[in-house]
């Protein structure tokens, strides 16, 4: 057989795996074998062989047999034997000639004979992986990393006992880059979860790895759908949740990744056609839409299907910088349950707070940290995320808030635009105008873009507007370490809060959110997401 089994013989492993208790050293020599004491095995190049191209059969003939197996068995057995699989280790075994190596080194080097096999197996499942399995139990290659210069990329379901695990989505149109499957994972967990948490329809609006907003299916009045520029539209229970979460923020939602948890249907395709968004995650889409989607882009828009059963391993992990890291995921659920210890003096939660609340829970559980946000009839309308301190968490998403609201300021909403003015474009000046910290130069190009320049909206008319804004709902994930967040908080129409609780000064953010009114519920949850 061309030497394939010249080392799989009871002589040899015999010899390997003999104890030294008598009866094995005398059932060796009845099959003529000897004691083995030290083994030296170099594997068959199998990497080398498949990183020059090799054809398929070549690579499986470099599959190593015997080699593994008797490093295996001397691994095993490194009470007595000695095993050595790397050149770097022969200085050390000879030094300690003739009396052999000691046990805490036959030890040491079983442990790296174990790696040694372990990773090549890993490597050969790997290749086999990529060479024979498709679809979702396939290797995916992917556009490029987190930049164009980071190639290759790909990515694959877990290997397991039972063979290659299923990736968690089909991939139905385009080619994804590393950052839009991390976008488009997290996003598919915050609307799966927030389906579960409320009943409703849900959507997020993802951009490097945090929402930009987020939302469930609730009635939407006519004069949001007018500054959400949806007036006439016909929009489903799914549409309207879509539409929600990409209004939140409209400027951070340019170019996002979308998820829904819904069957995706005609009217939502037709909202999506016409942002500017890199793909969307759901788990299932009506005819029409799909082809909707996959026309998008000149057919590049990435279409992923999830796979609403899948559940992932309790045990997470990633490497960074050479080191694997593992953990237990977070598998606590955000429910009614979150909010059920109200530590504030009022206590009064009504649907549509809980609702707001677990909105906005669910929505900071999968942003990265510190992270707060604020929410208001279904929908997110300020989200801070991934700031040092938590109170910049609070100003950041509260200036977002600040620009959602006045998004429906009179003076925003009789803005006329020059025909050909783009979508965006119309977001962004909007935006400007009510933030109105231009520049002469950036002011004077601005003003180029309206049929008659506006006047200015006053400090005074953005303060007197937001004063109106209220029964807003915060969710933090994690304590408040001081008072200032709610102090904050308070003046963009904060009424309902939840957070993780357990600071030392607890009792100080209750009296201060006594002190403005509000009912606060502590989860007992710190929701930290890196």
């Amino acid at each position: 057989m061309d030497g394939r089994v010249k080392t799989l013989h009871p002589r040899v492993h015999g010899g390997i795996l003999m104890r030294e208790n008598g009866k094995d050293g005398q059932q060796l020599l009845d099959l003529g074998g000897q004691p083995i004491d030290l083994v030296v095995v170099n594997l068959y190049p199998f990497g080398a062989t498949v990183a020059k191209g090799a054809p398929f059969a070549d690579c499986i003939e470099n599959i190593d047999i015997g080699g593994p197996t008797m490093v295996r068995a001397a691994a095993k057995n490194h009470e007595r034997v000695t095993v050595v699989v790397q050149p770097s280790d022969y200085a050390a075994v000879v030094a300690s000639m003739p009396a052999a190596p000691d046990a805490d080194l036959r030890a040491k080097l079983a442990l790296k004979a174990f790696s040694h096999t372990a990773t090549y197996d890993t490597a050969i499942a790997d290749w086999m992986q990529g060479q024979l399995c498709t679809g979702r139990t396939g290797v995916t290659t992917l556009k490029y990393g987190c930049n164009p210069q980071q190639k290759p990329a790909s990515v694959r379901g877990l290997l397991s006992p039972s063979g290659p695990q299923p990736l968690p989505f089909d991939v139905l149109s385009g080619v994804p880059g590393y950052i839009n499957l991390l976008d488009a994972l997290n996003a598919w967990q915050l609307v799966r979860e927030l389906r579960i948490a409320t009943g409703l329809p849900s959507a997020a609006s993802f951009k490097h790895v945090s929402p930009a907003g987020a939302a469930v299916y609730a009635p939407i009045s006519e004069d949001l759908l007018s500054v959400y520029e949806a007036t006439g539209k016909e929009l489903s229970h799914v549409a309207i949740a879509y539409l929600r979460s990409r209004q939140a923020d409209p400027l951070c939602s340019f170019g996002d990744f979308v998820a829904i948890s819904d069957v995706v249907d005609a009217s939502t395709a037709a909202l999506l056609k016409i942002e500017v968004s890199d793909g969307i995650i759901a788990p299932g889409f009506e005819p029409e839409a799909l082809e909707i989607l996959k026309a998008k882009k000149g057919g590049k828009y990435i279409v992923l299907q999830a796979d609403p059963d899948f559940e992932p391993p309790e045990e997470e992990q990633r490497t960074i910088y050479g080191a694997s890291f593992r953990q237990r995921r977070a598998l606590e659920p955000v429910d009614d349950a979150t909010l059920s210890k109200v530590v504030t003096a009022t206590k009064e939660l009504s649907d549509e707070a809980k609702r707001d609340l677990l909105v906005a829970q669910v929505a900071i559980k999968y942003t990265q940290s510190n992270s707060v946000g604020y929410a208001k009839d279904g929908q997110m309308i300020g989200v801070g995320a991934g700031q040092q301190s938590r109170v910049d968490c609070v100003k950041l998403a509260g200036r977002k808030v600040d620009t959602w609201y006045l998004r429906q300021h009179p003076k925003v909403r009789a803005l006329v635009f020059k025909q050909g003015v783009k979508r965006q474009e119309r977001i962004n000046a909007r935006v400007r105008y009510i933030e109105g910290d231009m520049p002469p130069t950036e002011h004077a190009q601005w003003a180029t873009q309206f049929e008659t320049e506006p006047g200015a909206l006053t400090a005074e008319e953005k303060r007197d507007f937001l004063a109106t804004l209220s029964d807003v709902s915060l969710a933090s994930d994690a304590f408040f370490p001081f008072r200032d967040s709610l102090d904050c908080a308070s003046s963009r129409g904060v009424k309902y809060v939840v957070a993780a609780g357990g600071s030392v000064a607890d009792e100080e953010v209750i009296a201060a959110a006594n002190e403005y009114g509000m009912t606060m519920a502590f989860s007992g949850l710190r929701l930290f997401h890196h």
